[in-house]
């Protein structure tokens, strides 16, 4: 794609990087085939080749109104397009880029400002966030039915376990909202890893990854988060920690692409890379155990429900499933299943409409195999599916610690 970015922007780091990824698309239009907008709401703007045309024009000079804001505001993040692309379009990044600049060029409403002010000082904050969840919990019963889903009740807490202390151990990161939602899925990675002989270390003070700053271009919010990180991991990094090991997949993602987005502050840039290179999801960190000792003797009919930072994020499609597989589970067939499910971090409390729609496609989607449960490997998912499925919805770590006695 031939360009003409501002020479006020195109010698700005942004702009080079734009430029390069620009140059990168071919039109070619495959990704409108599995972009979960474009397929709702048929608008070529609200697909990845329009918006790409959107932040083009923009960097370019041209005219920029809250309609660009909008079309880029409805785009989930999920990178299915990443996934199709045949030419290798880093279309996230380009996006990031894009929302970065129609920020300084369009002014929100003041209610949306508010809004994001308060989603930004509150969930990326884990001590906040759990007092604001306790107190949602203490009056839950007297809201409205539509806030009540986002206050789920929470489970009873999983019996103590000796662990004890091995020769391998990894930083196993919790994230900002999963201790308080869902305590349960690391309890169940500690208890699977002790099995497997694996020690995990846990930090108290750890930061939010900054994928939710990032993403709502609360850049400065987000490094800073980032950084506090690598300073809390650094020292067990040296001290010879394999790998450090996220079972929430927009987590992992996101401490993926640490090397990337500090890949310019010196004093940062080497262990950024490094914590990116140590960073595994749970289920590409188990691929190389013997699951057989388990002795599995009983099969479930369950549904995967693939994040899209896991499948398209990660590109670890098929890694989970060929675990359950091996776990005996009997994995039902998802039509669509590359599909974002709606919940894509903020974009349930931001875009509710599109999310409830991408939602409810979902749900139908993974019950058409008439699963007894829905296994997913995000918190997010996890969370947002329960609130209309059927059936239970957990993460698959769970139900693999419930086979160890």
């Amino acid at each position: 794609m031939q360009t003409f970015i501002e020479q006020s922007i195109r010698e700005t780091v942004q702009g080079k990087e734009a430029e390069r990824i620009l140059r990168s698309c071919v039109h070619c239009g495959f990704c409108t085939a599995t972009c979960p907008t474009y397929q709702l709401l048929a608008d070529e703007l609200d697909g990845p080749r329009g918006r790409i045309y959107l932040i083009k024009s923009m960097l370019e000079g041209e005219a920029v109104s809250d309609k660009t804001m909008q079309h880029l505001d409805r785009c989930l993040t999920c990178r299915a397009c990443e996934t199709t692309c045949p030419s290798g379009v880093e279309y996230g990044k380009l996006l990031d880029i894009g929302r970065h600049y129609v920020e300084k060029k369009v002014s929100r409403s003041w209610h949306d400002k508010s809004y994001r002010f308060l989603i930004l000082q509150s969930l990326p904050y884990r001590k906040r966030f759990k007092i604001l969840f306790k107190l949602g919990l203490s009056v839950r019963i007297f809201l409205p039915g539509a806030i009540q889903k986002f206050i789920p009740v929470q489970k009873e807490k999983n019996k103590a376990i000796n662990y004890k202390e091995h020769q391998r151990k990894v930083i196993l990161f919790g994230g900002c909202v999963q201790p308080t939602l869902s305590p349960e899925i690391n309890q169940s990675v500690k208890k699977v890893l002790n099995y497997f002989d694996v020690s995990t270390v846990e930090f108290e003070n750890e930061q939010c990854c900054g994928a939710m700053s990032h993403h709502l271009d609360a850049s400065e919010q987000a490094l800073e988060f980032m950084r506090k990180n690598i300073d809390l991991f650094w020292p067990a990094i040296e001290q010879g920690l394999e790998a450090i090991i996220s079972s929430a997949s927009g987590c992992g993602v996101h401490l993926k692409e640490y090397g990337y987005l500090l890949r310019d502050d010196k004093a940062y840039a080497s262990k950024a890379e490094k914590v990116s290179g140590l960073t595994k999801d749970i289920s590409e960190f188990l691929q190389e155990f013997d699951l057989d000792k388990l002795n599995i003797n009983r099969s479930k009919q369950v549904a995967f429900q693939s994040p899209c930072t896991l499948q398209h994020g990660q590109k670890l499609d098929g890694v989970t499933e060929k675990l359950l597989k091996k776990l005996g589970f009997i994995l039902t067939e998802e039509p669509d299943s590359h599909l974002c499910c709606g919940s894509a971090g903020t974009y349930s409390l931001l875009e509710k409409d599109i999310s409830n729609e991408l939602q409810k496609n979902k749900i139908h989607n993974l019950m058409q195999g008439k699963p007894e449960k829905i296994l997913t490997a995000n918190i997010g998912c996890c969370q947002y599916l329960q609130q209309v499925s059927p059936v239970p919805v957990r993460h698959w770590i769970e139900e693999l610690a419930d086979l160890i006695d």
